[in-house]
């Protein structure tokens, strides 16, 4: 018997003990078995190296993200979550990762989801919050970060050529930020940080390394952290934040790793 039909099975007998009616009985085990149903159908498996899936209605997506290797990976998509199922990746530590998957809000590239508050400008950007609730396994190299996208427009066409903010809660299998080191245990946002500095192409990037790893973050505060980008001159003020994304950095391995639940919160 499946797990569905046993927790309608389950149900059934407890009703008939209090003493509903056969009829009652067959609507309430119709419900539960629809309901398994439609969440099970819910999943969705993205295996293309450039796949991407709504998470959860349009609100949020999800990316498998494959771009530095050609080793097979697959991920589930669920409501605001993401799970690794299979991940054969093996490149060295000390340069780019193989794949980033993640879930996003706003606009990757040229991918929008469908809200109506991101893109912001950084001049007039309300207090943006994100929780994030994560499964991580100890095996393989990988990062788990925010990666906060700015782009000189309202909506980057191609590659954001503004700054991307790396907000780094945890790494596994010795891998460090790129770049020079600017700052040691700045606080911010309840926690402290070492702040980093690298460039990639044309754009720059800023590092916040957690010093203490965790697995999860509850109201993290997106805005303090690019009012500090803001202050060490590395993002303008006329710049756009225009997507807020979390997920893994996976050099080795990295199946096992999830995206419990995500989201972000753009005050009005």
């Amino acid at each position: 018997m499946s797990p569905s039909a046993q927790i309608a099975f389950r149900i059934a007998i407890g009703f008939l003990v209090i003493g509903l009616g056969g009829a009652s009985v067959a609507a309430v085990v119709g419900l539960v078995l629809t309901n398994a149903a439609s969440s099970a159908a819910a999943k969705v498996s993205l295996c293309a190296r450039d796949g991407v899936a709504p998470a959860g209605g349009d609100d949020y997506l999800a990316q498998n993200n494959v771009w530095n290797a050609e080793t097979p990976q697959c991920v589930s998509v669920g409501d605001q979550s993401l799970r690794i199922d299979t991940a054969a990746h093996d490149v060295r530590p000390g340069g780019a990762p193989a794949a980033s998957p993640s879930l996003f809000r706003g606009c990757h590239w040229q991918e929008c989801t469908d809200v109506g508050d991101l893109p912001v400008q950084v001049s007039k950007m309300p207090r943006i919050t994100s929780d994030w609730v994560s499964e991580q396994v100890d095996t393989g190299v990988f990062n788990a970060a925010y990666v906060v996208w700015f782009h000189s427009g309202p909506v980057a066409e191609a590659t954001p050529d503004g700054a991307e903010v790396v907000i780094w809660l945890r790494s596994r299998g010795g891998v460090r930020p790129g770049g020079s080191l600017l700052a040691g245990e700045v606080p911010i946002a309840g926690a402290r940080w070492n702040v980093w500095l690298a460039r990639d192409q044309d754009r720059v990037r800023i590092t916040y390394e957690r010093v203490g790893e965790v697995t999860e973050v509850s109201g993290l505060d997106i805005s303090a952290f690019t009012e500090d980008a803001v202050g060490r001159g590395q993002i303008s003020l006329d710049w756009y934040l225009v997507a807020v994304e979390a997920g893994f950095n996976l050099w080795r391995g990295g199946a096992g790793n999830a995206i419990e639940k995500f989201s972000v919160t753009v005050d009005d």
